[in-house]
Parts: C-alpha cells; structure tokens; sequence
C-alpha cells in the first residue's frame, strides 16, 4: 500500500469518528475548564416545529425548485447538447448561495460543477456522482478545502464538493427521479435545509438516482458569485413537487472558550458559530390531478457543535 493511501485512511478514519462520534466524544468533556456545559436534548411533541421563525423564514424559498434565470441560459454549447439528446424541457432547477466560503472550497466547487455539466443519464441508467466526477484527488483537479472533523474544521482533498451532491439531491427529487442512494452530513449545514442536503465520500458514501423519466437526462451545472446552480433537463415536466419538514427534537449548542496567544489582551474572536443538534422528518408533496400526495422520506439525525471563541489573555491579567 502506498504511502498516500495510507494518509487517505487515516483521514477517512478521523472524519468517520469525528462526524459519527461527536456527540458521544462531548458528553465526557461537559465540565471541562473554558466550556459551558450543553443542556440536554428538548425533545417536543409530534408534529411541532420548534427552529426559529427566521429560519423558517431563510429556509421557505429552498423547499420548491428555482424559477429563475439561470447562468448558462442562451449559451449555444448548452443548447446545441441539450438538442441531441432531445431533452429540451427543463424538468427542475436549484441554486444555493455560500455566504462565506473558505479556502479553496469555491475552487472545487466550480471544478466539480465543471466536471458535471453536460452529463447525459440515459433513461433506466442508475447515476452516480463519485463516478461520475470523482476521485476527489489531485490528479483530477481537487485542491485542499474545509471539511468537518469533529468540532473542527480541516482541510481534505476534495473538500466543499458535497455541495454538488446537495443540489443533486434536491433536483432529482423535484424532478421526480428515483433516489437510489444519498446520506445525510452529519452536522447541519449553512446552504441547504436540514432534510435536503447529501454528503459523499469517494469508496464509501455516494449520491446515486435512476432515471426514471423514459428519456434521456442531461445534468448542467455552474458556480458563479458564491452561488451553485445546477438544472436537469428532459423529455418531459415533473408534477409541482415541494418538500415539507418537522423539526421533532433539537440540542442546543453549547459554547467553547479557548485561549489564542496571537490575540491582543480582551481581544475575542468567533471561529465557528455553532449549530444545534436536530431530528428531522421529511415529506415530499407531490401535486397531482386528484390533489397533494405526501411522500415520506427519511428521517434524519444532526448532531450539535459547539460554538468556538478564541480570547487573548485577560485584561488586568499577569
């Protein structure tokens, strides 16, 4: 085995028992010195939806397709693609905006967006996204970007491309195809909803669907001023879909403080915000000639993270 296999083990191994393992690996470390100790899960009754209401409100335009215009509209090279195939009628459109991109994320993004657009799904042919353009390795293109490790975030090969599987996720579903894998992250994330967002790891978790359409499918994608869009095409429109959601129970984060030499005395700096550990059930509603149907999708499970704020040394102190 090479030497580089090894280190991707060993990064593997660690992202497994950081993201798997955090709330497990918290709960002993609740009086630890510099930490306010989590309070323990609220749970609430069925059916309620305890987020906030400017959640609610940041999250009401994701749960149906984008409408609008789309960056690549016009293009000759999108057409000319898009008339051999014969799959001419825009079946779902989605887009999500990073409001605060780090490192090299935006370049994988892009990169792996590049790498998507123009792919044909044959009808019947099962997707998937790691084949398709992965590995996530240097040879293909990939830089280092920010990947969750526990309550921290590292830097992987490959990292910021589950954006594309979020999108991918959430245009297979309101274009009405058949979600043949998909795994939730393991912590909530700033871009999509929780229920509507999908992680990949190359060899291990991917994201796959069939087509189900009859026809062919051609997937388009491109980053753009910090927001991914990405459409399917086909030969025929999907039935309005829109996803519904209920928060079932939520942990609270809880607060970090550890101490940076390179900061001035009194000096304080928020380096991640936080975010609360939820249960979350799933719906699709599918509008059809007799009226709404709900489809159940699985419910998922996103543990908290603490927030972290690194301080100089105390004014006045020695």
């Amino acid at each position: 085995m090479s030497r580089k296999s090894v280190v991707a083990i060993v990064v593997f191994v660690a992202l497994a028992v950081g993201f798997g393992m955090w709330a497990v690996t918290s709960g002993g470390r609740r009086n630890s010195p510099g930490r306010e100790a989590p309070p323990g899960p609220t749970a609430v009754q069925d059916g309620q939806s305890p987020q906030p209401q400017d959640e609610q409100s940041r999250w009401q335009e994701q749960a149906e397709p984008y409408t609008g215009p789309l960056p690549w509209d016009g293009e000759p090279e999108v057409r000319e693609k898009l008339a051999q195939t014969g799959a001419t009628v825009l079946m779902a459109a989605f887009k999500a905006t990073l409001h605060e991109p780090i490192a090299n994320e935006t370049y994988n993004i892009a990169l792996a967006a590049d790498h998507l657009a123009g792919t044909v799904v044959a009808a019947g042919e099962v997707f998937s996204q790691n084949q398709t353009i992965g590995p996530y390795s240097e040879s293909r293109g990939y830089r280092a970007g920010p990947t969750y490790m526990g309550n921290r975030i590292v830097t992987t090969v490959g990292g910021g491309v589950c954006k594309i599987s979020s999108l991918l996720y959430n245009v297979t579903v309101f274009s009405n195809l058949k979600v043949i894998e998909r795994h939730p992250h393991s912590l909530t994330v700033p871009y999509v909803p929780p229920g509507q967002d999908a992680t990949v790891f190359y060899g291990v978790k991917d994201f796959k669907f069939q087509n189900t359409s009859g026809g062919p499918v051609v997937i388009w994608a491109r980053f753009k001023d910090d927001t991914l869009y990405m459409a399917m095409y086909g030969t025929t429109r999907p039935p309005p879909i829109r996803w519904r959601h209920e928060v079932v129970k939520r942990v609270p984060h809880w607060t970090e403080y550890r101490y940076n030499p390179a900061l001035a005395p009194g000096e304080r700096r928020v380096v991640m915000p936080g975010m609360d550990g939820i249960v979350v059930r799933t719906w699709i509603v599918v509008d059809g000639p007799d009226g709404p149907r709900e489809i159940r999708m699985p419910t998922d499970y996103y543990d908290p993270s603490p927030r972290v704020i690194e301080h100089g040394k105390d004014a006045g102190s020695d």
